[in-house]
This record gives structure tokens, C-alpha cells and sequence, in this order.
């Protein structure tokens, strides 16, 4: 496996970690739909987090919230509503990233809620 896929999946696992640490159920992970993969659906109360990890090694090419582009961000919303409706889930859905930098000086994780526009 390349390294940045396997920096990819150490991210997500982080993610997953810290969001059951904040109290988030996982209702599941690398959710595919048509072209699209959600990494993480999470739940707390009656919201439902739709929530896309980027993870870099270094800072130097911009934030990693900033890697995420508007025909991704349609492909999650169009999978996400397929989600809801296959699921017949009650729920409000918000759009959250989780922007992890990891490398041998640290990890650093920011959950970003509301991060781009839904449905």
C-alpha cells in the first residue's frame, strides 16, 4: 500500500477514535455510493455527521480542510441522501472534516462542523 494510503487510513482510525470520544456513535465507515465514499457517518442525538478525514503529513501546501472540492462535496451530499432514505433515518445531517496533520513532531486533529453547505 502507498504510504499516503496507508497515512489515509491511520486518519481515519484517528478520526474514529476521536469522535467516540466526544460522544459520537459510528453508524459506519467508507459508506460507497455511485463514484462516492463517505468516510465516516457518525451520530449524536438526532444529528447525523457526514464526515470527510483529511489527513497530511506537513502544513506546507495548505490546511487539509482546504483539499476538500465542491465535486466531492456534491457526490457526498448526493450519497448521504441516498443514505437517509435507504435507512428512513429521522435525522437533522450536517457535513463535518476532520483535519488531522500527523508526522514525527505530533498530531494535531480539528474537527470542523458545519464545514460546507447541506441539504
Amino acid at each position: 500500500m502507498a504510504q499516503h494510503n496507508e497515512l489515509g487510513k491511520e486518519g481515519e482510525e484517528l478520526a474514529a477514535g476521536f469522535l467516540i470520544k466526544k460522544g459520537y456513535e459510528i453508524v459506519a465507515r467508507n459508506f460507497r455510493y455511485l463514484k462516492a465514499e463517505v468516510d465516516i457517518i457518525a451520530r449524536k442525538d438526532n444529528v447525523l455527521a457526514v464526515v470527510e478525514v483529511k489527513t497530511r503529513s506537513t502544513p506546507d501546501f495548505g490546511d487539509p480542510q482546504n483539499f476538500v472540492k465542491q465535486k466531492q462535496i456534491t457526490s457526498l451530499v448526493k450519497a448521504i441522501d441516498f443514505f437517509v432514505n435507504q435507512q428512513a433515518l429521522d435525522v437533522n445531517v450536517r457535513f463535518d472534516i476532520v483535519a488531522i496533520i500527523r508526522n514525527k513532531k505530533g498530531t494535531s486533529i480539528e474537527h470542523l462542523e458545519d464545514a460546507f453547505l447541506h441539504f
